[in-house]
Order: structure tokens, then sequence, then C-alpha cells
């Protein structure tokens, strides 16, 4: 499977806009910056049409060490990022569900 990377976006909205690529690349570093000091300040960072992105505490909970199992050692409660798809983006992921299950059979 590949991925899409921050260089990528970079280059792909710099082409189709024509716009300079460290500008670009300015734009979208300051956008996933605001993003990031939303969610470290308690915020939920809600982006139409993609979702919506919030701090959530997990529930702190007993595990264990593979090597030495019979020890449990408590995970304590922690602040996580948690993310909901928008409406668009559920509809147009989900039309890939055939292709990823039949991908998984062979």
């Amino acid at each position: 499977m590949s991925k899409l990377t921050k260089r990528d976006l970079v280059v792909s909205i710099s082409n189709e806009t024509g716009l300079i690529q460290a500008d670009v690349f300015s734009v979208i570093q300051k956008t996933l910056d605001f993003i990031t000091d939303a969610l470290a300040q308690g915020e939920n960072v809600e982006l139409r049409n993609f979702g919506v992105f919030e701090v959530r505490l997990t529930r702190p909970r007993v595990g264990r060490n593979p090597n030495r199992p019979q020890i449990d050692v408590t995970i304590p409660a922690r602040a996580t990022v948690k993310f909901k798809a928008g409406k668009i983006m559920r509809q147009r992921v989900l039309l890939r569900t055939e292709e990823l299950k039949n991908a998984s059979a062979d």
C-alpha cells in the first residue's frame, strides 16, 4: 500500500495552483502547527466535510511485559487524539471496501 507524504502534498498543490513549493510548504506546516496547538490546548478541531480531531482520555488498564508475563503493569490514563471522519470522507473511503476485501482474500 502506498502512502501520501507532506512532500507529496506540497508538490501536488504547487503543480495544481502554480504557487511556489516553499510557500505551499509554509502554509501546510502552519496549518498542522495550528491544529496541533489547538489539540494541545484541549480544543476540538473540526474541518467540515473532512472530519473532527478531538482529545480523549484513555482509561487506565493493566498490561503485561511479554518478557515477564507473571508481572502485571498498570498503564495510566493518558490523553490521545481521536479522529472521526466526516460524511464525505466516509462515503468515499467506503467505496474501497470491495477492493480491500479482495486484496485480503488473496
